[in-house]
């Protein structure tokens, strides 16, 4: 079953092979997403700074009735922060708006602030010292293990040129149809852990004919299709959701996609429009 496997992360720890995503689920929903997705067997939880929503999933996992050693909590450091005294500061306050002693990762949410996502200047000075500041925090036990998050291969150069504690992951856009195989054959050959948010893609793989023909031929949904292609492929998806039924289907996963099926959704035509999702800079390129 696979809410109960793990990968092992460079540094020894182990993380469930699972998440549950909590981008756009607000504050409130995301105690009751918390508790319901542990009740299934969730044990990975995945949040941001930039979610609004950390103090709600962290009162979900105080409250969700299981042992706080069980469970992956992970938040980000938010795209803004460029600064080592910036990315401390942050660091304490996600710790203590979540109000854990600890968090088992931590990850800069992107190479760029929002605002500027695309732009020339890479702020690799900035993601350094961010890094730092994520280092310092690990190396003192508040954080089990730390990463990135939109990092391209430049970017993750960057911080392996200078770090002292190689990033455990990289968490980026990856789904059928929109498999960045280059990056991610980079960062395994890392050692990285790729992460993989937005698996169904935002919704838009649902209007997908090909997929659902495919989802038809395996008995599955097409969130199911979507969610094994990562780990077909040694991704950790994280799927997104506060409905407690799709939290237990995209868990039902006890089944193979073919290798000849996997290089098919692999290859097929890269989704163009992401919908409302399309304002997000990781979709559409600049905020709109």
């Amino acid at each position: 079953m696979i809410l109960q496997e793990n990968y092992t992360l460079s540094n020894g720890v182990e993380i469930p092979k699972l998440g549950l995503g909590t981008w756009f689920i607000s504050d409130d929903d995301s105690v009751q997403a918390v508790k319901d997705a542990v009740a299934l067997g969730y044990r990975h939880i995945d949040t941001a700074q930039a979610y609004q929503n950390e103090r709600g999933v962290g009162e979900g996992v105080r409250t969700c009735g299981i042992k706080r050693e069980e469970l992956f909590v992970t938040t980000k450091l938010a795209a803004e922060i460029k600064t080592y005294e910036g990315a401390k500061a942050a660091i304490e306050q996600s710790l203590k708006t979540m109000g854990l002693e600890y968090l088992d990762m931590m990850i800069i949410h992107s190479p760029q602030p929002w605002m500027e996502f695309g732009d020339e200047d890479p702020y690799f000075e900035g993601n350094r010292e961010a890094w730092r500041a994520l280092e310092d925090a690990y190396k003192e036990g508040k954080l089990r293990a730390i990463g990135l998050s939109n990092f391209k291969q430049a970017d993750l150069e960057n911080i392996l040129s200078s770090c002292t504690v190689k990033p455990m992951v990289n968490q980026i856009l990856a789904h059928i149809s929109n498999t960045p195989s280059e990056l991610i054959e980079y960062c395994q050959q890392q050692g990285i852990l790729v992460e993989a948010y937005s698996p169904v893609a935002h919704g838009e793989l649902m209007k997908n004919q090909e997929v659902q023909t495919l989802a038809e031929k395996y008995g599955v949904s097409i969130p199911q299709l979507s969610i094994k292609y990562c780990l077909e492929l040694g991704l950790l998806p994280l799927p997104k959701t506060a409905n407690a039924a799709h939290m237990k289907n995209n868990a039902d996963l006890e089944f193979s996609i073919s290798a000849k099926d996997v290089e098919v959704l692999k290859n097929l035509k890269q989704i163009e429009n992401y919908g409302d999702a399309s304002m997000f800079p990781v979709y559409g390129g600049k905020l709109k």
